[in-house]
Order: structure tokens, then sequence, then C-alpha cells
């Protein structure tokens, strides 16, 4: 029944579906949640990839960690992420206790030797990230103090959702503890412009992100954007300002899933 409702048009169903799918919590509902990771509904998706990761199903695995790459959608790409991150500390943790239990077993242990290496089963995050810098370097003649606070925007909106992902510190003790090595951000905004597009008054945001090592080698850049709109007739200049918030905002947070992935993806 549940997944003959996930076939249903209506996006209210097939999300009721899902939930009812993810409470059930059996094996059996692995293969319907998986599908509905592909769902045209992003609540739809992102309900399911938050399911996937605590039902502990290996077989989403590739799946979530694609949605965590490509999604057009930041909430499912953080849902996705957090998931795949929650079945990768779970395999090191089935793997450390594995090795654990066959150090215990060997003829060493018996005579009551201390084995060679001890493993921990905490789950701990696999990515050390620091915000380096923000600046505003897009052309225009902003003043000094309105650049700086553009760039408060998206060093606040990033430390935001850095801060919400628990596969990722920024602790120099924590990371020392799991032997992280750092990766540094470098922020720029690279374009803010705004203009008629037909009945519509867009501002326009572009970003950059600069990835590098604790050497200062650069490892790869990572840029984005976003558009804010408004009706022109209801447009006012003093909405500017926080149009230009809004659009710097969610352009960066639209580009943190494909961040974690790039990130993820040079360990």
């Amino acid at each position: 029944m549940l997944t003959r409702m996930l076939a249903s048009h209506s996006d209210k169903t097939r999300l009721s579906a899902v939930l009812a799918l993810a409470k059930l919590g059996e094996p059996q509902v692995e293969k319907p949640l998986i599908q509905a990771l592909h769902d045209p509904s992003p609540r739809v998706r992102g309900v399911a990839a938050v399911a996937l990761g605590r039902l502990g199903c290996d077989a989403a695995l590739p799946a979530l960690r694609a949605l965590a790459r490509d999604d057009t959608d930041p909430d499912v790409r953080a849902a996705a992420s957090t998931a795949a991150m929650k079945l990768t500390t779970a395999h090191a943790a089935d793997r450390a206790a594995r090795e654990s239990e066959a150090a215990r077993r060997s003829p060493g242990s018996e005579r009551g030797e201390r084995p060679h290496e001890t493993y921990s089963v905490e789950p701990h995050p696999d990515l050390y990230v620091l915000v380096k810098s923000a600046a505003d370097e897009s052309p225009g003649g902003s003043d000094p103090a309105t650049r700086r606070a553009h760039a408060g925007v998206i060093r606040h909106a990033l430390l935001e959702q850095l801060r919400s992902d628990a596969s990722i510190t920024s602790s120099a003790g924590e990371a020392q503890r799991w032997a992280l090595g750092v990766r540094h951000l470098d922020l720029s905004v690279t374009r803010l412009a705004a203009g008629r597009v037909g009945q519509l008054v867009e501002v326009e945001a572009e970003l950059r992100i600069a990835i590098s090592d604790d050497s200062g080698r650069m490892l790869s850049i990572l840029s984005g954007g976003a558009k804010v709109q408004v009706p022109a007739d209801k447009f006012d200049a003093r909405y500017l300002p926080a149009l230009r918030k809004d659009a710097l905002d969610n352009a960066m947070r639209g580009m943190f899933g494909k961040l974690v992935a790039q990130l993820r993806d040079q360990l």
C-alpha cells in the first residue's frame, strides 16, 4: 500500500508514504526509500535520506553521496551528506570492532600481551575546515563598510552551515585527536548586481570559494550563485541592501553541499 502511494501524483501523498515507511524502520522499507531519493519533491527526498541514514542502509550510500553532491536543493544536500556520514562512520565502527575482537583473540592476547594497536569506535568528524578570509571583490562603487558587510554575510552563512554538520569540525584539538588535515577556505563575492528583467527587478550574487591546504597550496576553486527577484512595480530602492543580503546568503547556502562533497573527495 505505502509503496503504491509513492507513485501518486500528489506530493502530499508521497510525503505521507515516505514518512510512514521511515517510521516502520524495517529492512523491507529500504528499497522504496532508496527509490524515493529520486522523487521530484525535495521534501520527499530529504525525508528518505534521513530515514536511510537512521536505518543504516549500506545499499543507499552511493545514491546518498550523489545526492549530497548534485541535488539542486540545499536542504536535501545537507540531509544526504549527514546520512552518508552516519553510514561511513558505522562502517568504520564495525571495522574497528572486528579488528579489536581479532586482537583480543590473538595468541599474544591470551598470554596477557597488549595488542600493538587500539581502535576507537567513537563517531567523529572527518573534515577539519577553517574559514581563512572573506571579501567582496565585485566590480562597482561600493564603499569599504558595505563590502565588509557583504563579506560578513557570506562568512556567517557558511559558518552556520559548517557548525550544523557533525562530520565537520573547526576545533584544532578535535582535529589533532583524529589526525585530520586542515582545509582553509577563502570566500569571495565576485559579482553583485541589480537590474530589471522584464517585469522583475533582479539581484544576482556570484561567489567563489578557494580551498587550500595548510601549506597554502591551492587545491581547488568552487563557484556558485543565486538570484533574488521582486516585482518591478513594487520595488523600492530602499529594499536593495536587504535583497543583496538575501542573494548572498542564498548563494552561499546553495553551495554548501557541493563544497562538502569536494572537500570529501580530497581526503
